[in-house]
């Protein structure tokens, strides 16, 4: 009973919060006189979802075309960031190297990448999406990682080393355990990177039924009712992905004081 209790308690404000707010959205819009393409009413928009979820715009298989992009590029990112946070912490030398190169990779607009990737890996193959999402990815993943493996108490590596641990040893139990919270906080802001990626990918090309294009197909012909649905399932989908990695967050580190205090 605490559980629900606690969520309950937590979650509530915001739920009223943006029950109002979409009450007052649709009060307001019924008492203005506003077109439908400058702001549709809450209404109107849920009403093109229905209308075009699977008919249409396809708007459901679009989410799963979208879903799996972002996917796809998350687990790349996740591998390539994790190999060079593990190159980066045990040579000094591989850290010179590639970590000035990652954040130059980071720092790249995905806005200019996203043609680029089309061009390379093809416009309507779902590799281009998942390459420019796994760029995005990369740099949380990778610095996070990093952090853990590197800031690890002296105290932990003192004890270990007194016990006359090899370093294989001092790495498995003391600097892998460290950086686990790291490697997830890196993944509850990869995942949302990684559907903005796939999603901005879609805009300059890709199957038509996909969420971005569906985005940029209906505001062409000014449906914004169904450019907004669109929107709503991409935000839907990037809620689910990263309550996905809470759960997963809870179930391998359920000793960190973050989850214990969560599941009071």
């Amino acid at each position: 009973m605490r559980r629900p209790l606690g969520w309950a308690r937590r979650n509530l404000p915001a739920i009223i919060v943006f029950v109002a707010f979409i009450s007052a959205w649709q009060i307001a819009l019924s008492n203005i006189e506003t077109r439908a393409f400058i702001l549709p009413a809450p209404s109107s928009i849920v009403n093109a979802l229905f209308e075009n979820w699977e008919a249409g715009y396809q708007i459901w298989p679009a989410a799963q075309v979208t879903f799996q992009e972002a996917a796809g590029g998350m687990v790349i990112g996740t591998i390539v960031g994790v190999l060079v946070a593990l190159l980066i912490s045990r040579w000094r030398l591989a850290g010179d190297i590639a970590l000035p190169v990652a954040v130059a990779i980071s720092a790249i607009p995905v806005i200019a990448f996203a043609p680029i990737a089309n061009n390379w890996f093809g416009v309507l193959s779902p590799t281009s999406k998942m390459v420019i999402a796994a760029v995005l990815v990369f740099f949380p993943i990778m610095i996070n990682v990093l952090r853990g493996l590197t800031e690890v108490p002296p105290s932990s590596i003192e004890l270990m080393r007194s016990y006359a641990a090899a370093p294989s040893a001092v790495f498995w139990k003391v600097r892998v355990p460290n950086a686990l919270p790291y490697f997830l906080t890196g993944l509850k802001v990869g995942v949302t990177l990684a559907l903005i990626g796939a999603v901005v990918g879609e805009y300059f090309g890709g199957l038509t039924v996909a969420l971005g294009r569906i985005v940029v197909s209906s505001a062409s012909t000014l449906a914004f009712e169904i450019t907004w649905a669109a929107i709503i399932v991409a935000s839907v989908v990037g809620i689910a992905m990263y309550l996905l990695i809470v759960a997963v967050e809870r179930v391998a580190i359920p000793w960190h004081p973050e989850v214990r205090g969560e599941q009071r």
